[in-house]
């Protein structure tokens, strides 16, 4: 698998486990990452600090109900092939109730850094900015 191609893996597996409500996965991926959130200032490392920020999303009917969309995703590996960045938007659409309309909740951008690291890429850094 190319580098290109797994770290857009990476970054849609986090869409696809938050909206499977898998809160211990999605904290996992920033083991070894810093986390922000814009505008607020507040640093988190690891997944530890991650966690509460996930365990806050409200549940319908067992999970959250969303589908995240990522667009425009671009990668750049640098050209030692050890460190790489990215950039995407995102949109976060929601059904709280069976049977009721789906509607977008909410919008932004996600910008990351990666590190290659054994062979695998992880995420060093996250921000995360909203609309």
């Amino acid at each position: 698998m190319s580098d290109l191609t797994e770290i857009s893996a990476l970054i849609h597996s986090y869409a696809i486990l938050l909206d499977q409500s898998d809160m211990d996965a999605v904290s996992a991926l920033f083991e070894h990452a810093t986390w922000r959130s814009e505008p607020g200032d507040t640093v988190l490392r690891g997944s530890a600090e991650v966690r509460p920020v996930y365990e806050q999303l409200k549940v319908h009917e067992g999970g959250p109900r969303t589908k995240h969309l990522l667009a425009n995703l671009t990668v750049e590996v640098e050209p030692d092939a050890s460190t790489a960045s990215a950039h995407c938007y995102w949109t976060v659409l929601q059904n709280v109730c069976a049977g009721e309309p789906i509607t977008m909740i909410l919008s932004g951008q996600y910008t990351d850094k990666f590190d290659k690291v054994d062979g695998k890429w992880r995420f060093t850094e996250r921000l995360i900015t909203t609309d």
